[in-house]
């Protein structure tokens, strides 16, 4: 019993520390974008500098992918999410004494790179906890990142209804980021997973390079689509309803509220249902519920059946990149690497594509094409080796006697 309390103990430090990254990405990320509207007015910015702002941060997530996948190998994922973590915070402070537009384009590249540096790292740190306590938990750590957005969105308000002055507000966000990195750091995991299989014998020397392997590639397709889906709902949801559904502008809103709420409600769940059912299962079938329900709701029209159906987009995508991030971090830290990159290309452009199709063809259209990508992340999944059921969470199990 006693032995059985350690255990629970230890994956209960590792998960928290762990944890406090993917809160210190949602945190960051959620508090440069809170102040855009204080820089476009600083910098005397037009919608489309502000545009390109944003798009420059996704770019430069979306291709480091030759950077990560190097830093990886050599100083691996907990050094890598440390460092990452800090120039993120360094990225804060330089934001709040950008003098032109130029600069602040390249400050927010160089935070797109360090993005996809933590991103990687630590979704290996999380993969690297299940595999070494065999406890699902993946699930959870993703929605910290929700959790971690929420609270630097209510900094942000109580900074702001203080004083206006950038730099106070980034400082005090700075110093909550250093401080959770400064706790989560002796509590990290040393190894990365996967890798005493890529060390085996008869493994390729992972410093040549080499096409990814097909299952990598099935990955990557599954955690592309599964992103379009996810950031073309978030942009476009409020917009549908408006315009299509003919909602209020009260009720508008409550498609994004719906859809993240759904989410966050089942990333904190999610790994219990990955110990009942298999990760294969969870995804093929909550991205069948996404795809069915979404595409009843464009069917059937109205706000109540269209809040359903995005409620089922919500509920059937939040465990796909979790799920989808662990199977990666199996096949070593290049496949991870590349599958993390895919899934923020999908992001990034997923949601412009939606656009071009509703305005050649209409919302609605835009919306079924949505749809369309959730099933075919069920198709991905069909072809994606899934690891085999971990135990759950000892937060949710109770502890059986000790047999001894």
């Amino acid at each position: 019993m006693m032995h059985m309390i350690r255990v629970r103990d230890d994956f209960r430090r590792h998960q928290l520390a762990i944890a406090a990254l993917f809160f210190v990405l949602g945190f960051q990320y959620a508090t440069w974008v809170s102040r855009v509207p204080a820089l476009k007015a600083r910098l005397d910015l037009s919608e489309a500098q502000i545009g390109l702002l944003l798009m420059t941060c996704g770019v430069g997530a979306a291709v480091s992918f030759p950077l990560v996948a190097v830093l990886m190998r050599r100083v691996g994922s907990r050094l890598l999410s440390v460092l990452s973590a800090l120039v993120l915070g360094g990225v804060l402070l330089a934001l709040s004494a950008v003098p032109n537009y130029a600069v602040t384009l390249l400050v927010l590249f160089c935070d797109g790179i360090a993005v996809g540096c933590l991103n990687v790292a630590m979704n290996a740190q999380g993969a690297a906890l299940e595999t070494r306590f065999g406890r699902t938990t993946m699930s959870r750590l993703h929605a910290t990142f929700s959790a971690g957005s929420l609270l630097a969105a209510l900094l942000a308000s109580a900074v702001t209804a203080a004083t206006d002055t950038m730099a106070v507000h980034f400082g005090v966000a700075v110093a909550v980021l250093v401080a959770l990195v400064a706790l989560a750091r002796p509590a990290l995991l040393a190894e990365d997973p996967a890798a005493q299989e890529e060390a085996a014998p008869g493994k390729k020397d992972r410093r040549r390079f080499a096409l990814p392997a097909m299952a990598t590639l099935w990955m990557g397709l599954a955690m592309v689509f599964g992103t379009v889906t996810e950031g073309a709902m978030n942009d476009w949801s409020a917009l549908y309803l408006k315009d299509v559904v003919e909602a209020s502008a009260g009720i508008a809103p409550l498609g994004i509220a719906v859809v993240s709420v759904m989410m966050v409600l089942a990333r904190i769940f999610a790994d219990g249902w990955r110990t009942r059912f298999g990760d294969g299962r969870i995804v093929r079938a909550g991205s069948l519920l996404a795809a069915a329900g979404l595409a009843l709701a464009l069917l059937s029209g109205g706000v109540v059946p269209t809040l359903l159906g995005f409620a089922c987009v919500g509920l059937g995508v939040a465990a796909v990149t979790p799920c989808v991030y662990v199977a990666a971090a199996r096949r070593g830290s290049d496949a991870l690497s590349l599958v993390a990159a895919m899934g923020t290309t999908g992001l990034l452009a997923g949601p412009a594509v939606i656009g071009f199709i509703a305005d050649g063809a209409g919302l609605v259209w835009g919306m079924a094409a949505v749809a369309a990508s959730a099933g075919v992340v069920s198709l991905c999944a069909l072809r994606i080796q899934w690891p085999a059921p971990a135990a759950a969470d000892p937060l949710d199990a109770r502890l059986a006697p000790d047999a001894t």
